[in-house]
């Protein structure tokens, strides 16, 4: 009877009309896809991913997280839908349609996911736009997904006895069901009871990080406190971090209801060129080239901030090779060198950043996001999540930006026997966030970008986009100008 942990309830009680905690992918397949075929590949692949098999089942009064429950009779026409474009098809009439979808909340009532088949693209190609609840996967979650609909060969699977590539050779069990309401009550009862020590506890183990914490680290002697509860934890050598107030810029505050797409591909040769050329990694490049796109946006859009944007760069918190269930995730906090006019100097700047933030992850990971939530009472998570974010949004957002570089297969993989030429990202926005998400995807040589942003204040997303293929030239020409 598996129960949702406090930080996979909280992707659910920060949704509203605006706020939308769906996370997603489109891939672009070579060749027409058959509705029935991908539902007879879904019903064979469905046993290996018990995120697709479970609904919610909420606790009385809303005293605890809610409970999943597996689902028997799964509606496979319910979940698989397909849609066509009008002709002629393009890029922007596709976007345009995934930028509606991926405004909608999912029914609660059923599993928490999604999937679209796009008909009518040029060249023959369809698109598969998959959307799952942030509350049911994290990024590692989602890969786990998106492998269950993969092959590695173009001939179709066959058998039921074959699992998906990559996962576990023999399907998980069925799922214990959840308790009873009578049980449910009683259990949310004694973690009530339980909360004011699990408070006392995280604000003891979250001193040290204080300065870790968005909003709180700009408090009145919040990091001089987490310097010395670090020095005298003995972790001393602990890298501090930045004071990082974020400017205002046209993306920031409350989001609306609507949603814009956009997406791009770089190939990821000419990526790891400028890596080679500047000794840096192939996250310093993506977080580069998203800081001179931001720069190239705003310099049309108001102008650009004296100081560095501000971006959430998401960071899992799992252990190589586990794959516990629920949300293992947290937001770090980094300068983004969008004020630095020099491309090839805006990379190390950026490359800085990135390595005191690891550094510090890797010598006191960042679980505050986590053990925050685990210190809430549950019946007050829902109000006091949106409240919070409703606030903050409108005041101080201490984020202008999600960016996030997600590492990918260098192979070449296939959907019913039909070639995979793309997978774009499609992510999610919030008040608190701010109105843009530029997520990175690396496969098969390529590097595919999806850009996510509220249409009220980055109207085309497609202009953001294109500035992201003329950053890359940007350090392709400072490369090509070094001594070889």
């Amino acid at each position: 009877m598996p129960q949702l942990t406090a930080l996979d309830a909280q992707f659910l009680n920060i949704e509203t009309a605006t706020n939308v905690a769906n996370i997603a992918g489109l891939a672009i397949l070579d060749g027409e896809l058959d509705r029935a075929d991908l539902q007879a590949l879904l019903g064979r692949r469905l046993p290996y991913v018990p995120a697709l098999r479970r609904r919610l089942a909420p606790v009385p009064f809303g005293l605890d997280h809610p409970y999943w429950a597996q689902e028997d009779d799964l509606d496979l026409d319910y979940h698989v839908r397909e849609i066509g474009l009008p002709r002629p098809g393009d890029d922007r009439q596709l976007a345009e349609q995934v930028s509606r979808l991926h405004a909608r909340r999912l029914d609660r009532s059923r599993p928490l996911w999604e999937i679209y088949l796009v008909h009518n693209l040029p060249g023959g190609r369809t698109g598969l736009y998959t959307k799952i609840h942030h509350a049911a996967v994290d990024g590692i979650g989602g890969a786990d997904v998106l492998a269950a609909l993969l092959d590695t060969t173009p001939e179709p699977p066959t058998g039921q006895e074959d699992p998906p590539p990559g996962m576990r050779e023999a399907p998980p069990g069925r799922d214990e069901p959840p308790p009873g309401q009578a049980e449910m009550v009683a259990r949310g009862l004694a973690r009530l009871a339980a909360n004011p020590a699990r408070a006392v506890r995280f604000v003891a183990e979250a001193v040290p990080h204080l300065d870790e914490i968005p909003v709180v680290s700009w408090l009145p002697g919040a990091r001089p406190l987490s310097g010395l509860a670090r020095r005298l934890a003995g972790a001393g050598g602990v890298p501090g971090l930045p004071a990082l107030p974020a400017p205002r810029t046209p993306f920031s505050g409350p989001v609306s209801q609507h949603r814009r797409f956009a997406y791009v591909s770089l190939p990821l040769e000419e990526v790891k060129a400028v890596r080679k050329a500047f000794g840096v990694t192939v996250n310093d490049v993506v977080m580069a080239v998203c800081a001179g796109a931001l720069r190239g946006w705003l310099a049309g859009h108001g102008g650009v901030p004296d100081g560095p944007l501000v971006a959430g760069v998401p960071f899992s918190l799992r252990e190589a090779g586990v794959r516990e269930p629920g949300n293992q995730v947290t937001i770090m906090i980094a300068p983004l060198a969008t004020h630095v006019a020099d491309p090839v100097e805006r990379l190390h700047e950026v490359r800085g950043a990135m390595r005191l933030i690891k550094d510090r992850s890797a010598l006191a990971p960042a679980r505050w996001l986590r053990e925050f939530s685990a210190s809430m009472p549950a019946v007050l998570m829902g109000l006091a999540a949106r409240s919070a974010f409703a606030l903050v949004g409108e005041t101080a957002p201490p984020i202008n930006v999600i960016i996030s570089n997600v590492p990918g297969p260098q192979l070449p993989l296939y959907v019913c026997g039909n070639l995979l030429l793309t997978h774009y990202p499609v992510s999610v926005i919030t008040d608190v966030s701010g109105g843009v998400n530029i997520t990175a995807f690396s496969y098969n040589g390529s590097l595919d970008i999806g850009v996510v942003t509220d249409r009220t204040m980055v109207p085309d997303a497609w202009e953001l986009a294109g500035h992201l293929r003329a950053a890359l030239d940007d350090l392709l020409n400072a490369e090509s100008s070094l001594p070889h």
